[in-house]
């Protein structure tokens, strides 16, 4: 009996979330639900639950360089995900490593997080800037990480297009500026400096929605895999998420996580159903 071809592979570079609504957890849930191959390079392991992180452990550079290694030069990729990277020395090893790897790469900037000494966290950033983000083939920053990253405070949708264009001047070939923290419905602006696309959808009032900006970027990566245009992955990606944020659920004290499994659970295509 001859074996299956193997799926596209994705691969996430990311923290664990313990609790298992974002980070590599996340990202392995949607690339199973999404029909690739996931695997994953560990930058940190995090404890944490519904109501917060409780303590967070960065893993060394050279644990990080040696499991990418490992997998692209064994197994090989279509696309790198690339999420929780708490240094400056972690962003700049892993934008080195994405930079001699013949795959589209997708950077969520949560380096750009609050951990530990400001001091780091603003050498992160600025490595973010300089190293990560000119290696990304989409760049996928939210409301804070844009305010972070360039100083632009998006209040309205008018602001997407002067954010999406300060993030574009450090490099990354498309940005997906999430306006999910805006009023009204949920618009992303996904644009190359050319092109600019809104994405609209409805917006679902849950409040489970730990791990959607992990989700969202693992799914874009799915999409580049398959060998979709970035505007179209990027499309099939939101549909996917909105499913999975409207079918999200309570879990411990907290804020529950997105349902990964939402379209699998319906019988659907992957990613592809109408909205629930």
């Amino acid at each position: 009996m001859s074996a299956s071809a193997a799926p596209p592979r994705v691969l996430t570079v990311a923290g664990s979330d313990s609790g298992g609504g974002a980070g590599i957890q996340a990202d392995l849930k949607t690339m199973l639900a999404l029909g690739v191959h996931g695997m994953s390079v560990l930058t940190a392991v995090t404890a944490q639950n519904s109501v917060g992180v409780q303590g967070a452990w960065e893993l060394p550079v050279e644990a990080v360089r040696a499991q990418y290694r490992s997998v692209v030069d064994d197994i090989g990729v279509q696309a790198v995900k690339t999420g929780m990277l708490a240094s400056a020395e972690l962003v700049e090893a892993v934008a080195e490593l994405i930079s001699g790897t013949d795959a589209p790469a997708v950077v969520d900037p949560v380096g750009v997080s609050k951990h530990g000494d400001p001091l780091l966290a603003a050498s992160a950033l600025d490595s973010v800037r300089t190293k990560l983000l000119p290696v990304a083939t989409v760049a996928t920053p939210n409301l804070d990480e844009v305010a972070q990253l360039t100083g632009v405070r998006v209040q309205s949708e008018d602001d997407l297009r002067r954010a999406a264009a300060a993030v574009l001047e450090f490099g990354p070939r498309w940005v997906l500026v999430k306006g999910g923290h805006l009023a009204g419905d949920a618009v992303d602006l996904l644009t190359d400096g050319s092109e600019v696309h809104l994405l609209r959808a409805p917006r679902h009032d849950n409040r489970h929605t730990h791990g959607t900006g992990c989700t969202l970027a693992s799914a874009i990566a799915c999409g580049l895999a398959k060998g979709q245009p970035v505007p179209e992955a990027v499309a099939t990606a939101k549909e996917y998420v909105t499913g999975a944020i409207a079918a999200g659920f309570a879990l411990g004290a907290g804020i529950g996580p997105v349902d990964h499994g939402w379209a699998l659970e319906r019988g659907t295509p992957e990613g592809q159903a109408a909205h629930p």
